[in-house]
């Protein structure tokens, strides 16, 4: 008898020390008072993250957000080392095409409520940040490029449908207007330079951004593209040493080139510049007839795999994602809400339209290799070296 008074009264005091872990895990997040490090960017997401902390602590007074700066190029290689070590951030943003670093490394955790984020984000968004048929992070924001045009230099339908006429445009225009140029654009970066490998549906590293053994950025279309590419040296006759985003940018402000490839982040230094500009879909390649595919990007809130406070940290993140926060970014920042919300912005249409036509950039480990190797291949094609021989060097460089 004494013996199952025993066991009933150690029954109890296990059930009871049970209990009391549940409600303190459930105080930690509704009694107790949680400070959430967030890692953002300066000038302009910085500023979202603290009065999007404001509204979210307003709701949740148990919760405090506080902001620390860390670029976002710099966020996937800094968590790797503040994370293990106990300094790191509960949340951190960086570009979708490090989930493949992040993931591999152990650094963040898989999205909660992963259905219903998908439902409720845009598609290309959440397609950028699934790795290996799983969800991670949740997206603040999209982004692509497009054709920006000075209205004071071409008229909306003069606007090139496709590459050849641009080229021919560009021309005619370079020799009317000394000084002034069709169309610019930084033709040493592969974020931009992608586009011209992507007809015929060719994508890098395959159809899904995942084949690792064919690169497909050598293949008989890219090499015909980048061909097409370097012969825009006609229509624009300047070295790749000053065509960088710069300079490119600049020569757009001042007013002093016609077309310009670009993105969200220029629209308000262009306006404060007092150009009158809009917003067109990239043109056509040969032998296509829709814009050209660009890269879209994805900027994601990541929780830290490091995280004390996971569970806060999601839910603040899954708060980034409503239509109030989304219109509150936009609003501060200028950048593409990640989910379907309307904004009061006359050059949205512009990049809708060509977000319709972009691929994510992969995201796998092997696309840290792309970048230098394009860089640099996109460079020497365009001051005249073999397009086949500097393709060919790109995939080594990745595939090594």
């Amino acid at each position: 008898m004494k013996k199952t008074k025993r066991l009933v009264l150690a029954v109890s005091i296990i059930a009871m020390a049970l209990a009391f872990t549940g409600c303190s895990k459930k105080g930690a997040s509704k009694g107790n008072k949680v400070t959430l490090t967030v890692w953002e960017s300066l000038d302009g997401p910085d500023e979202f993250i603290k009065q999007a902390g404001e509204a979210y602590t307003k709701l949740h007074p148990e919760v405090s957000i506080r902001y620390v700066n860390v670029e976002l190029g710099d966020s996937a290689g800094q968590i790797a080392l503040d994370g293990p070590g106990g300094v790191g951030p509960d949340l951190f943003a960086a570009p979708h095409d490090k989930l493949g670093e992040l993931v591999n490394g152990g650094h963040v955790l898989p999205t909660s409520n992963a259905e219903k984020v998908k439902s409720e984000v845009l598609s290309s968004c959440s397609k950028a940040l699934t790795y290996n048929g799983k969800m991670y992070g949740y997206p603040i924001s999209a982004e692509t490029y497009a054709l920006f045009y000075n209205k004071a230099l071409i008229s909306e339908d003069q606007i090139p449908t496709n590459w050849e006429d641009l080229a021919e445009w560009a021309k005619d225009f370079n020799e009317k207007n000394p000084g002034k140029y069709g169309f610019v654009m930084d033709i040493g970066s592969g974020y931009y330079t992608i586009i011209f490998t992507t007809a015929n549906g060719n994508r890098l590293f395959g159809p899904d951004g995942v084949d690792t053994k064919n690169t497909n950025i050598n293949s008989p279309d890219s090499v015909a593209g980048m061909k097409f590419f370097q012969s825009l040296r006609s229509a624009l006759n300047v070295p790749s040493a000053d065509l960088n985003t710069a300079t490119c940018d600049a020569a757009f402000q001042a007013g002093t080139a016609a077309m310009h490839i670009t993105g969200l982040w220029n629209i308000k230094p262009f306006e404060e510049a007092g150009i009158d500009f809009g917003v067109a879909p990239l043109p056509a390649l040969p032998g296509d007839s829709t814009p050209a595919a660009s890269f879209s990007g994805t900027r994601a809130m990541f929780v830290s795999a490091y995280s004390d406070h996971p569970e806060e940290a999601s839910d603040f993140a899954e708060f980034l994602l409503s239509d109030e926060m989304q219109q509150l970014r936009f609003n501060i920042t200028g950048a593409m809400p990640s989910i379907d919300t309307k904004v009061d912005s006359k050059y949205m249409s512009g990049f809708l339209k060509q977000l319709g036509y972009a691929f994510p950039m992969p995201s796998i480990p092997a696309m840290g290799s792309y970048w230098e190797a394009m860089n640099s291949a996109s460079k020497n094609i365009w001051d005249g070296m073999d397009v086949q021989a500097e393709l060919d060097a790109c995939n080594k460089a990745i595939a090594e």
